[in-house]
C-alpha cells in the first residue's frame, strides 16, 4: 500500500467536492445512499466505528478504517477528522483500491 496515494487521493476528492466530513453529514449520505466509500480513522472510539460499521452494513455502504484522524486532516486540509465519506463513485474504488492492500476495508453487500 503506497498510504501517500491514498491520502493524495482524499485531497483530490476534497477539492472536487466529493468528500463529506463529519458524524451527522456523513450518517446522512450513509442513510441517502450518497455516499459510496466511508473512511473511519483507527483511532476513533469503539463507539464511533460501531455505529459506522453497523450502518454501513445496514445500507450496504464500503467502509474503510484506515490512518488515524491527524492524517485524515491533514490528507484534507482541514483539522483532525475522525470519519469522512467519499460521494463519487471513481473516487470511492480508486481510494480503496490503495486502501485494500494493508487495511481492512469491508466489501459489504458487494
Amino acid at each position: 500500500m503506497n498510504p501517500n496515494k491514498s491520502l493524495s487521493t482524499l485531497g483530490m476528492a476534497m477539492r472536487a467536492g466529493k468528500l463529506i466530513t463529519g458524524d451527522e453529514l456523513v450518517l446522512k449520505a450513509v442513510r441517502s445512499k450518497q455516499a459510496h466509500l466511508v473512511i473511519i480513522a483507527g483511532d476513533a472510539s469503539s463507539n464511533t466505528k460501531k455505529k459506522f460499521r453497523d450502518k454501513c452494513s445496514t445500507y450496504g455502504i464500503q467502509l474503510a478504517e484506515a490512518f488515524d484522524r491527524e492524517q485524515l486532516g491533514k490528507a484534507i486540509g482541514k483539522p483532525e477528522r475522525v470519519v469522512l465519506a467519499v460521494t463519487d463513485a471513481n473516487f470511492g474504488k480508486m481510494i480503496a483500491s490503495h486502501l485494500s492492500h494493508n487495511t481492512e476495508v469491508d466489501h459489504i453487500g458487494q
